[in-house]
């Protein structure tokens, strides 16, 4: 894949990500769950849909990957956001959250990438 392609679907991964939180942890609250659980699997079908169009490996490890690359970047997120770096910018480190989770999901995807190039 081109790198042209790669940064034009990165971007679209990116601004799903910034747009559809709302929209994900609303539907938490309506479904009265935990917003990490809902975020987390919220993000997984976006992964899993970027897996199928993008790596087209099998579906197993497009699953997998998807699952996986979710889990730990909402993790890394949260951990970053403990960190307090950018609290004069956002004090309640909402926004910092979900920068995070994108930022560390694209670099994630472009780690698997560049693996499944090499292989």
């Amino acid at each position: 894949m081109k790198p042209q392609i790669r940064i034009l679907l990165y971007s679209i991964l990116f601004f799903l990500y910034l747009t559809s939180t709302p929209l994900i942890l609303s539907l938490g609250e309506k479904l009265k769950t935990d917003p990490y659980i809902t975020l987390g699997c919220g993000f997984a079908v976006f992964n899993l849909i970027y897996a199928f169009l993008a790596l087209k490996w099998k579906p197993l490890l497009n699953i997998l990957f998807a699952v996986a690359i979710a889990t730990l970047s909402l993790f890394l997120a949260l951990k970053f956001t403990n960190l307090h770096l950018l609290i004069n910018y956002d004090p309640y480190q909402v926004k910092t959250a979900i920068f995070a989770n994108a930022v560390f999901s694209i670099i994630f995807w472009e780690i698997v990438y560049q693996v499944k190039i090499r292989i």
